[in-house]
C-alpha cells in the first residue's frame, strides 16, 4: 500500500471509528507499527487536519482539512440521516458499510453544531425483520447493471424449482420482504423480477446490452404501474412485480 493510500485510510478510520481512537487500533486498521502510526498522525496534522489527543490517550478528528464544510438546513440534514440509516437497515452488507462510511464523512464536513445534531438526529430507520441476505455478491451485481452487461445465476423459485437464468440486469429494488433484481430475462423473453436471496452462483459475462438499460428499466416500471392502475391501486405505491417461475 502506498503512503498516500495509507494516509487516506487513516483519515477514514479517524472519521468512522468511535473517538477517541487508540494508536493501537489505528495501527491495526492501517497495518503499520505504532511508531509509523505516530509519524502518520504528525503528517496529517502538517497537512491541516486538526487531530486532538496523544499517544496513550487516543485520537479524535476535530476538523478535516481535506473536506470543506457543507451547508445543510436542519430538515435536509434529517433527510440525509434518515436515508443513510434506511440503507443501514435494509441494505446488503456492502451498502450498509458504505452508508456507515458516508455518515462519518458527512459528520466531518458539516459545522460542529450540525455534527452534534447529526449524531442525535430525530429521524431514524429500523427494521424488526430485516430482509434476508443475498445469495450472491450484490456489489458485483450492481456493477454489472452499471456496466450494462448480461449476467447468469442459479435460481430457486418459491415452489423450490431450480433453473439457470441469463438476464440483462436493470435495477435492484427493495420491497416489503426482500430485495429483487429487475431484469429482462433471456429465457422467458420478457421482464422478470428475481429475489436476491434465492440467487446463487452469479457469473458476469462480457456481453454488453449498452445503451438499453435506462429505456428497458423505464418500460418495466411503466408495466408495473400499468398493472397497479388496472387493479385500482389507490395507495400510489408500486406493487411488487410478478416474480419469475
Amino acid at each position: 500500500m502506498s503512503r498516500t493510500a495509507r494516509l487516506f485510510q487513516l483519515m477514514q478510520a479517524l472519521r468512522s471509528l468511535p473517538s477517541p481512537v487508540t494508536a493501537q487500533r489505528l495501527a491495526l486498521e492501517t497495518g503499520v507499527s505504532d511508531r509509523t502510526l505516530y509519524r502518520d498522525i504528525d503528517t496529517l496534522r502538517g497537512l491541516g487536519a486538526v487531530i486532538d489527543g496523544a499517544a496513550g490517550y487516543g485520537y479524535t478528528l476535530i476538523e478535516d482539512a481535506s473536506l470543506p464544510p457543507m451547508a445543510f438546513d436542519d430538515e435536509e440534514l434529517e433527510a440525509l440521516v434518515l436515508g443513510l440509516r434506511e440503507v443501514q437497515a435494509v441494505g446488503d452488507p456492502a451498502l450498509k458499510e458504505a452508508a456507515t462510511s458516508a455518515l462519518a464523512k458527512l459528520r466531518a464536513r458539516v459545522p460542529e453544531a450540525q455534527s452534534r445534531r447529526l449524531q442525535h438526529a430525530v429521524l431514524t430507520a429500523h427494521r424488526f425483520a430485516p430482509p434476508p441476505p443475498p445469495g450472491i455478491d450484490a456489489r458485483q451485481l450492481r456493477r454489472a447493471a452499471w456496466d450494462e452487461v448480461q449476467v447468469s445465476f442459479a435460481y430457486r423459485d418459491g415452489q423450490g424449482q431450480d433453473t439457470r437464468r441469463a438476464v440483462c440486469p436493470l435495477a435492484i429494488v427493495y420491497f416489503e420482504a426482500s430485495h429483487c433484481l429487475l431484469t429482462w430475462c433471456l429465457l422467458r423473453g420478457d421482464y422478470r423480477a428475481f429475489r436476491l436471496d434465492r440467487m446463487r452462483d452469479l457469473v458476469v459475462s462480457d456481453t454488453s446490452f449498452r445503451p438499453r438499460r435506462a429505456p428497458m428499466l423505464r418500460a418495466f416500471l411503466e408495466q408495473i404501474r400499468g398493472s397497479a392502475d388496472s387493479r385500482d391501486n389507490s395507495n400510489g405505491l408500486l406493487p411488487e412485480p410478478k416474480q419469475s417461475r
